[in-house]
């Protein structure tokens, strides 16, 4: 019986404190595991917006039956169209003060939305409230709990311009924040939550909560679109130019040389990231790129440079140094 679970609750007020969203594209091997998450929350004055975004697996017959067992969880459903549309979907649908973001890799330590919420509520004047993570089942460093630093400093801008400083789940943001903006941009295909970011972070002001309250899990199956390096790293140049084209007085501010270390320092990174995992169909174009907007050093040409000759033959050479270095 309902009763007697102990993740039922009585229904949520007409206005919850807190309005999660979280975008389902084929994902009933692990909606249970995150909506569980939220069930198990120290803090329970929150809705569940769960988008279906036009699955095809069982994921439509799961929410379903899991909605009639949380009567926190709203189940809406889409044509397939993206995750930033699925996320806008349910922003439509939002009643809470305060929005939170997981999709179904995702989870969250039992205290996040108690912790988040009383950071916001401490500290009237901030817009969101951000906490460490860690990404669980990545090697080495990656896979090592991290807590963000206080970013409320002179780099504020230039920080956030540069790269997207925190996972779309570990933030907790006021609702008026999000739709003054317009929500997501969904004509990008990756990247929207640091478009999201961009647009609020360097405007207001920022509280820190500095625990490990946000997990994510790689190494399931399924096409994860943080895989598509090219996509990632074209569009996160895309969107930072589209910003500073959005402000001009910012852009100026910036001076011309810091724009573009901001830009192409990232996408160089992105480059070698690329090339030393030798992923070359990723590292050869976004070379070319580099050569063609002048931004390298003398001693990259030796990378470089061989990026513009045909794939093929591109590849073949970078292989034969490989095994002319291990002979």
């Amino acid at each position: 019986m309902l009763d007697d679970d102990p993740h039922h609750r009585a229904p949520a007020r007409e206005r919850p404190s807190v309005s999660i969203v979280m975008p389902c594209y084929n994902e009933a091997g692990r909606l249970r595991q995150a909506i569980e998450s939220v069930a198990d929350q120290s803090f329970n004055d929150y809705e569940l917006i769960v988008v279906d975004d036009g699955s095809t697996d069982d994921s439509p017959r799961l929410l379903e039956a899991l909605a009639k067992q949380f009567s926190f969880l709203h189940v809406v459903s889409q044509t397939n169209q993206g995750q930033a549309a699925a996320r806008n979907h349910g922003l439509q649908a939002a009643k809470g003060r305060y929005i939170a973001f997981l999709d179904a890799d995702d989870e969250w330590h039992p205290d996040f939305l108690r912790l988040m919420v009383e950071a916001l509520e401490q500290t009237p004047d901030a817009a969101l409230a951000y906490c460490g993570w860690q990404n669980v089942g990545l090697p080495g460093p990656r896979g090592e709990p991290f807590v963000p630093p206080d970013y409320e400093n002179a780099q504020k801008l230039e920080t956030f311009l540069r790269s997207c400083r925190w996972p779309i789940h570990a933030a907790l943001t006021r609702v008026e924040r999000i739709r003054e903006v317009g929500g997501f941009d969904a004509s990008l295909s990756s990247g929207e939550d640091f478009y999201l970011w961009l647009q609020i972070a360097p405007f207001h002001r920022l509280v820190r909560v500095p625990q490990v309250l946000a997990f994510y899990h790689h190494g399931h199956e399924g096409v994860q679109i943080t895989r598509n390096l090219l996509r990632i790293a074209l569009n996160h140049a895309h969107i930072q130019r589209k910003f500073l084209n959005q402000h001009p007085m910012l852009a100026h501010q910036l001076g011309r040389a810091r724009r573009r270390e901001l830009i192409y320092g990232e996408l160089k990174r992105y480059a070698f990231q690329a090339f030393w995992d030798r992923d070359l169909t990723t590292a050869q174009p976004l070379f070319r790129r580099l050569l063609g907007v002048g931004y390298f050093s003398i001693p990259e040409l030796k990378y470089l440079l061989p990026a513009l000759l045909p794939a093929p033959l591109f590849q073949r050479m970078v292989l034969e140094r490989d095994e002319a270095g291990a002979s």
